[in-house]
């Protein structure tokens, strides 16, 4: 169960460190605040320095910083405590703990008070007439006060501390809410480790710090209920660091209030299984969704986990009524025990209500052709032409369009492996993950083209925004390259980055060769120069990997609609992710 109690909702009470009974001259202290990481630790006991005196800070492990006041004796801790809340200088959760509790200091920077003797308490013993009455400090309960305090427990109060336990390594058995002797032994283990006189028996307070300790994580996101009414959903949600920023449907975006890379998506929209199939697929297109990690999707709902470049992310939607609700977690890499409590939690708050959020809405946002939804689109490391070799989908391209990438795709959409590369010519061959039946397979020409021979290169100019490829006309300038290379052909022709590994072919449809990518010398060729490997090159390279050619008939000239309509069906946009 990973859900924070009410009794503990509180966004300042932290982890605590448990107090035995002590005599009046031991040394101890007032834990005002704890935080998660050090350098917001420092900034507050700054801020506490400001107007409080005796301020200090200490690791308190398990990767919490506490911010405490003294040392004191005991009942001048009390009064400290006392006075301090009443006038609401410290928060009213504070409590005084043990210098066993505190390992390094923090604060002041460069000081070590912890075995020094306790300094005299900035108030006076005696009651002050400024400042209100204050309540003691209760005592903690006596053993039958305990017994009797955790007989009042319900069953799922009782299991909700054998999960604490648990989560704290000290519980292993199954959570009954039942309190044998196993559960005994790890309570007493508990008090142990946490200084308290080991009895096996909870005290309220003693239980109210175990379960402090276990919502930690929560609390220093402030998991608060939320009710969503323009999306029809509620859920707790860490709203100590994300906030309501705007509405594009079909998602409510929740933005991180710091520094930490934390957002939170609600998923809202009418529709059907096809509507949920094509946000599945979206989903998985847009930079917070990285691209490693599992996937799910049956009839009616879909998972969707990603890690990378720094953020872990989880999606999970449903179709219910017409309706398509849930929401995404986007967390950084490296902090998994928050994220874990935090998305379990979510999952198990999550409630649908009535409404979804009006798909025409949100028209005002931000339009461009690599968001959607206001999210950003995940984009290659570069994209370039390549075409079709045989029926299966083999796909002949440039070296340059595999070269470094963790992932290849044709058409963004499937994968392929690189089966060869050939990096005298700058070419590679790649093999779709699974077959593919192209509209139109090349057919390599027999014969080396003519000079003066004019030409039609196809290819992605634009690396693919325009969806499909573009038509370049030019003709065949030399049938070698500048240093007389028999394997090249120059052309007359103006080429794009993105054009590199596309068909070029002639007046009968046939493929003479492939557009080959700008040499990395760091020449500088006129813009109309271009360069193209041979069709005989290419036959050679497919030769070694095993792959037959199609080769072209006799050269019989055909209309350029013919030539448009071969050329795209053989052309694909080769992409390289990283």
């Amino acid at each position: 169960m990973t859900r924070l109690f009410a009794v503990f909702l509180s966004l300042v009470s932290f982890v605590a460190s448990p107090l035995l009974a002590q005599s009046d001259t031991d040394v101890v202290w007032v834990q005002i605040e704890a935080q998660p990481d050090l350098q917001t630790a420092r900034a507050r006991a700054q801020d506490y320095t400001a107007t409080l005196e005796d301020v200090a800070g200490f690791l308190l492990g398990s990767g919490w910083y506490g911010i405490v006041l003294g040392p004191y004796l005991r009942p001048d801790a009390e009064q400290v405590l006392n006075v301090y809340r009443a006038e609401r200088r410290i928060p009213a959760d504070s409590f005084i703990t043990l210098s066993s509790a505190l390992g390094q200091q923090f604060w002041p920077i460069g000081a070590n008070v912890l075995g020094q003797d306790a300094v005299i308490a900035p108030v006076e013993q005696a009651a002050q007439p400024a400042a209100p009455t204050a309540q003691p400090e209760p005592a903690d309960e006596t053993l039958a006060e305990a017994r009797r305090s955790e007989q009042a427990l319900s069953r799922e109060e009782r299991q909700d501390l054998q999960i604490a336990l648990q989560a704290a390594g000290f519980y292993n058995a199954a959570i009954d809410g039942a309190f044998g002797a196993g559960t005994r032994r790890s309570m007493a283990d508990w008090q142990a480790s946490n200084g308290y006189e080991v009895t096996g028996v909870l005290t309220t307070l003693q239980r109210k710090a175990l379960m402090d300790q276990y919502n930690a994580p929560l609390i220093s996101v402030g998991m608060t209920r939320r009710y969503d009414a323009q999306a029809g959903i509620e859920m707790d949600m860490p709203l100590g660091a994300v906030r309501f920023s705007r509405y594009e449907p079909p998602f409510a975006h929740y933005e991180a209030t710091g520094d930490e890379d934390i957002r939170v998506l609600l998923i809202s929209q009418p529709g059907d299984k096809a509507t949920l199939f094509g946000l599945y697929d979206i989903m998985q297109t847009l930079e917070i969704v990285p691209l490693d990690g599992p996937r799910e999707r049956d009839s009616d709902s879909f998972t969707l986990e990603g890690r990378g470049k720094g953020i872990v992310s989880y999606t999970e939607a449903a179709l219910e009524g017409g309706e398509i609700k849930g929401f995404t977690l986007v967390w950084p890499q490296g902090d998994e025990e928050r994220r874990a409590r935090v998305l379990a939690a979510m999952k198990q708050s999550f409630t649908r209500t009535e409404g979804v959020l009006d798909p025409a809405a949100g028209g005002e946002a931000e339009q461009r052709v690599d968001l959607v939804s206001g999210l950003q689109i995940r984009k290659p490391r570069l994209s370039r032409s390549g075409f079709y070799v045989d029926g299966a989908g083999t796909v002949m391209t440039v070296a340059e369009a595999v070269t470094g990438c963790t992932r290849v795709t044709l058409d963004h959409n499937y994968e392929a492996q690189v089966i060869d590369t050939d990096a005298g010519l700058g070419v590679a061959v790649l093999r779709p993950a699974q077959p593919m039946a192209p509209m139109q397979v090349a057919d390599l020409a027999t014969e080396d083209p003519r000079i003066a021979a004019e030409v039609v290169l196809s290819g992605f100019s634009y690396e693919g925004i325009l969806g499909a490829p573009t038509l370049s006309f030019g003709s065949v300038a030399d049938v070698a390259g500048l240093r007389g290379e028999i394997e090249l052909a120059r052309l007359n022709l103006m080429a794009q980055a993105g054009d590199a590994g596309g068909p070029i072919l002639d007046a009968s449809g046939a493929v003479v060769g492939m557009l080959l990518a700008e040499p990395a010398t760091g020449q500088q060729l006129p813009r109309d120069v271009s360069f193209a490997a041979k069709a005989r090159a290419l036959r050679d390279v497919l030769a070694v990997t095993g792959i037959p050619a199609r080769d072209a008939g006799d050269p019989v000239p055909v209309t350029p609609d013919e030539i448009s309509r071969r050329a795209n069906g053989m052309t694909v946009l080769v992409s390289c992710w990283n």
